[in-house]
């Protein structure tokens, strides 16, 4: 076998939070390398996906090993800023349930991380922010 295809992975990531997040209501979704204006928007949720650490969980030759890759899915939860947390947290509800410790498509989810509060980048915006670890067992 071939080692994971890492963009099918980023893919299964991304699918699942853009077909939760197109209703009840709808947010804009926004993913690495999208061109966006931050400004025509109250509310949106900016989703990255990397790729970290590695590392062989088997040894010998790569006809029958395996490895487990190891990412972060970073969602940036961004909501119209003075009217309170309540929105933005409710949105962090999706979110975090979305991927808490479940496996999808062989992506194993740990359980999320915040949401934290942080310093909007984008002025006039409320912004706090999850971040999932997973991980994948990839049989070379």
């Amino acid at each position: 076998m071939a080692a994971t295809d890492l963009n099918t992975v980023r893919s299964t990531i991304e699918a699942r939070l853009a077909t939760e997040l197109a209703s009840s209501p709808a947010i804009p979704v926004i993913f690495n390398n999208m061109a966006f204006d931050s400004t025509t928007e109250d509310t949106f949720v900016q989703c990255l996906t990397s790729f970290g650490a590695n590392e062989y969980l088997t040894q010998g030759d790569t006809s029958a090993a395996t490895n487990n890759v190891v990412g972060l899915v970073v969602l940036n939860i961004f909501t119209e800023e003075g009217i309170g947390a309540g929105s933005n947290y409710t949105i962090c509800k999706r979110l975090r349930d979305l991927y808490n410790r479940i496996t999808v498509s062989n992506v194993i989810f740990d359980s999320p991380i915040g949401p934290e509060i942080f310093t909007s980048s984008p002025e006039g915006k409320f912004q706090t922010q999850i971040r999932i670890t997973f991980n994948i067992y990839e049989d070379l």
